[in-house]
């Protein structure tokens, strides 16, 4: 017999990811590759709980001096941010 998951509300009602970066979120920048945006959410949807946002950017890369194309992940809880950083396997093919 299969584990079963808590009902969490805000995937119910589609509040977990955001579509806009929240003030009071923490943020960390990844370097952007093909395929990488999709593997993150889904893992995030995953193994965390709370709201979070992930979404495509441009950043100074300030030891060249050129523009860089990079993904934001942003957790309203920080701890999230912290488990994210360290267990995310996709993190490792970067």
């Amino acid at each position: 017999m299969g584990a079963t998951r808590e009902v969490n509300p805000l995937d119910v009602l589609d509040l977990r990811r955001t579509s806009f970066p929240p003030i009071h979120f923490e943020y960390m920048d990844i370097p952007f590759s093909y395929n990488m945006e999709e593997s993150i959410i889904e893992w995030i949807d995953v193994n965390l709980r709370n709201r979070f946002y992930v979404g495509k950017n441009v950043r100074l890369d300030r030891d060249t001096n050129k523009l860089v194309n990079v993904l934001t992940v942003g957790f309203e809880d920080p701890k999230e941010l912290s488990y994210f950083a360290l267990a995310c396997p996709v993190l490792k093919y970067q």
